[in-house]
């Protein structure tokens, strides 16, 4: 048997800019997706809802309205190239991680995919370049608009500042340079000051980014300063501030952070709700965690308890306390 795990992430400065050569400061999660393949004849498919498929051909591996919570997997599968009728396994996955809240709980869950088969087809692969796999899958398979973040934050874990200069999608593939992964976990006392409040409402990320990007991709003046200069000195200069364990500086950059997300009509009205809750009760730095219009809210709070009973009172789902683990892990037995 092999098993495959991969965890969730916070962006905690700099997102959305690491779909724009940008740099951000990320935190892992330690809820995670598995991927669990045990020996079959056959090639088939299962997920923790029940949904099951037995995959003869290439035609099986398309996207499914009977099988949706299949087709991270299919889309995987299709990107390694691995051809039904040639290997079978029997693959299951499984994710602790919300889906669709902003914390790459898909790509999560495609990783442990990769990992895990992977491990069953000897295929060896550095983490830059495994990131950097999962990520064609997810832009040129599924046709998500994403940026870097969520695949190197999979397979690399921690807490990390990320530097993705000349790196995005507008740039082909082979051109691109290796982003630059910087831990900073072992330099930052733990635990975080952070907690992680669902808004309730489920979002598509690649839904969420495309009306700003397509204005940065049309050079709108605004956009552009914004995504190309402003965000990404939050993440740079948010480093020197963690490092030094100053969380007001981060704090403030949080919410510079933030106000541009709002500025631009990127953020959404359920995030809009419970950043302004949690800045009224005790946190001192609140944004979006992911791509926004929905999502998750991240707020660092010095008094976690009376930030989360009023989150929880304005309607907010599950809390989360990000504690960051360990990338993309595969084990056999």
């Amino acid at each position: 048997m092999i098993v495959a795990t991969a965890p969730g992430r916070c962006g905690v400065l700099g997102n959305p800019t690491d779909m724009y050569g940008g740099s951000v400061i990320s935190c892992s999660l330690s809820e995670r997706a598995t991927c669990t393949l045990t020996d079959s004849d056959s090639l088939i498919l299962e997920a923790d809802n029940g949904e099951s498929q037995v995959i003869h051909a290439l035609a099986d591996l398309e996207p499914s309205a009977e099988f949706p919570r299949l087709d991270l997997a299919k889309a995987v599968l299709k990107g390694m190239g691995i051809v039904p009728g040639t290997v079978g396994f029997h693959l299951t996955t499984s994710t602790e991680i919300p889906m669709q809240a902003g914390l790459a709980g898909s790509t999560a869950l495609m990783a442990a995919v990769y990992g895990a088969v992977s491990k069953k087809i000897g295929r060896v692969e550095h983490k830059h370049a495994i990131a950097a796999a999962i990520r064609k899958i997810e832009y040129e398979i599924l046709g998500v608009i994403c940026g870097f973040q969520d695949q190197h934050m999979a397979v690399f874990g921690g807490l990390n500042y990320m530097d993705f200069r000349d790196k995005g999608s507008h740039i082909a593939m082979d051109a691109q340079p290796y982003a630059t992964v910087e831990p900073l976990i072992e330099l930052v006392p733990q635990p975080l000051p952070f907690v992680l409040a669902h808004t309730g409402v489920k979002h598509h990320s690649g839904a969420a980014h495309k009306p700003v990007r397509q204005r940065w991709l049309d050079n709108d003046p605004e956009v552009r300063e914004l995504y190309d200069n402003v965000v990404p000195r939050l993440a740079r200069n948010g480093k020197k501030a963690i490092l030094e364990g100053d969380w007001e500086t981060i704090a403030a950059l949080m919410n510079q952070n933030q106000e541009v997300q709002f500025r631009l009509g990127a953020s959404g009205a359920a995030v809009d709700k419970l950043v302004e809750v949690a800045l009224a009760n005790g946190a001192i730095g609140a944004k979006l965690a992911g791509a926004g219009q929905g999502g998750t809210v991240l707020c660092l709070t010095f008094e976690p308890e009376r930030t989360i009973a009023a989150l929880k009172e304005a309607g907010a789902g599950r809390i989360i306390r990000p504690v960051p683990s360990q990338g993309l892990t595969v084990t056999q037995e």
